[in-house]
């Protein structure tokens, strides 16, 4: 139920709000008193709870409560004055994970080490980066053991759980439930004896339980209610494991308006927090694309990779958005070792590359204090391996800790060479360039059309090991197009003429 205004009320942001969450709307030159932090008209929301089955969350950002309501009843609410209208929620998320309860084999040890290491992780690690000051608010089903699982000690030891919430229940207590939101924890911050799971060690937490398995119709509330929270308590990043795909949507709706979600997450983002969202494990079965909130223009959206190829791992959603803006973002590994309880555990899933990356960002943020929000988001995709070239299925790229000190220094000789030859555009790869030994992620060429509209026409990759050059026919392409290729950290650029 949305209202008309929010007349009659008071506000006092000193008191509201984190002092935290002061200093980033300081930090990014936005108002203390921006009318969609004010409250609610409180005789607007008593009159309407007289008249509903059930009110249950009051939404300050889009100046709204959501109730459970019969049909008679939403037609007495839609008469009243102060009533600007009202919208149905019929959705829920998917969590879709894959575990295995085993003890670590060699290449499980393998696993553990690379997925911090696919990012270079070691370079933050070097310079005494590890989230310290950088404040993570985690959406997920439950946090079972967390308060006690040795995984986490680092962090309780140092009272760095700041806050909870049980949204689905309305009281602190997350640590019971699905295992699921504890297993993307570790994927930011875990850490067994001096095994790293995660990049953001030292980093401060906000956890709120938005999902429940049994209830269908609550979680896009609770998430919009979490949000509000996480910036009221000084959220420096979100980071949800979560999406909302085809039991309440079209594919065409996924556009970043049309779900409330994904408007608070854009809204959380003008408020100078850092979104991050998995993109989804649909790339294999009918919906396929993206889910919400990962849809929206401001969130930093995951895909998944397979850590032996390096390139994109099947159950990972693609892009683009419906109306063809890029995502994902960037990619992480969608394979990790994750903390289940008391042990370690291999499981699969978006869910993980998340905050793979979510850990990634704490460490780059603390080595760069000085970006907003926003150039944080910007400077995350920059810092994309594939970087400037994009697809997809990879976004950017893996971020890559280099990018953001000043020790990059590819030759700059590249390997890529492009050639016209009987209406073909042939791309080349150096064989002085191509590794003889490796026969997997080393030696792919991505490539793309980018039309004159700015959206992929078509994108590839292919192995040069096995294949030496590339071909796209002059027929497939229009004056103005793009081809980019990009092959191990260099990308080339042709214009069609």
């Amino acid at each position: 139920v949305f209202f008309t205004d929010k007349n009659n009320v008071s506000f006092d942001p000193h008191t509201y709000f984190d002092q935290k969450a002061i200093d980033r709307r300081t930090k990014n030159n936005i108002s203390l008193f921006d009318k969609t932090d004010y409250p609610l008209n409180q005789d607007y929301v008593k009159a309407i709870a007289s008249k509903v089955i059930e009110l249950r969350k009051q939404i300050r950002w889009f100046n709204a409560v959501s109730v459970q309501a019969n049909s008679d009843q939403i037609t007495e609410i839609n008469a009243l004055p102060f009533v600007a209208k009202t919208s149905e929620i019929t959705q829920y998320s998917t969590i879709s994970t894959t575990k295995l309860d085993t003890f670590l084999t060699d290449d499980e040890q393998k696993l553990l080490a690379a997925q911090i290491e696919h990012m270079q992780g070691h370079l933050f690690a070097e310079k005494g980066y590890s989230g310290k000051g950088i404040r993570i608010a985690i959406f997920d089903a439950g946090f079972p053991t967390v308060n006690v699982n040795p995984a986490f000690e680092h962090i309780r030891k140092n009272k760095r759980i700041i806050k909870t919430w049980d949204f689905a229940r309305n009281k602190e207590n997350v640590y019971a439930n699905n295992i699921h939101g504890t297993m993307v924890m570790s994927c930011i911050a875990g850490m067994v004896g001096d095994k790293k799971l995660g990049l953001a060690t030292d980093a401060e937490f906000l956890l709120a339980r938005t999902e429940i398995n049994s209830e269908k119709f609550k979680e896009e509330e609770n998430w919009l209610a979490a949000v509000e929270w996480a910036d009221k308590n000084g959220a420096d990043i979100i980071n949800s494991s979560l999406g909302y795909t085809h039991d309440r949507y079209f594919k065409y709706q996924m556009d970043g308006e049309t779900s409330l979600v994904s408007r608070a997450a854009n809204m959380a983002a003008s408020k100078g927090i850092l979104v991050i969202n998995a993109i989804g494990n649909d790339g294999s079965n009918e919906w396929k694309i993206l889910g919400a909130p990962a849809d929206a223009d401001s969130v930093l959206s995951i895909g998944g990779i397979n850590p032996v190829t390096r390139f994109h791992t099947s159950f990972s959603s693609f892009g683009p958005t419906s109306d063809n803006r890029l995502k994902p973002n960037l990619v992480a590994f969608g394979h990790a070792i994750v903390a289940k309880k008391y042990k370690l555990a291999e499981s699969q899933g978006t869910s993980f590359a998340a905050p793979l990356v979510t850990g990634f960002a704490a460490c780059a943020w603390q080595a760069k204090t000085e970006l907003t929000g926003m150039e944080m988001f910007k400077t995350m995709e920059q810092a994309g391996n594939l970087a400037p070239y994009f697809d997809y299925a990879h976004g950017y790229g893996v971020p890559s800790a280099i990018n953001f000190f000043d020790e990059c220094d590819l030759d700059t000789i590249s390997p890529i060479q492009f050639e016209t030859s009987n209406g073909y555009l042939n791309i080349l790869i150096d064989k002085k360039f191509i590794d003889k030994k490796s026969k997997t992620c080393n030696n792919y060429l991505f490539y793309h059309i980018e039309n004159n509209e700015h959206v992929l026409a078509k994108y590839w990759l292919i192995d040069v090991y096995q294949r030496k050059a590339a071909k796209i026919s002059f027929s497939e392409l229009e004056k103005g197009n793009i081809i980019r290729a990009h092959y191990k950290g260099y990308t080339l650029e042709y214009v069609y003429e």
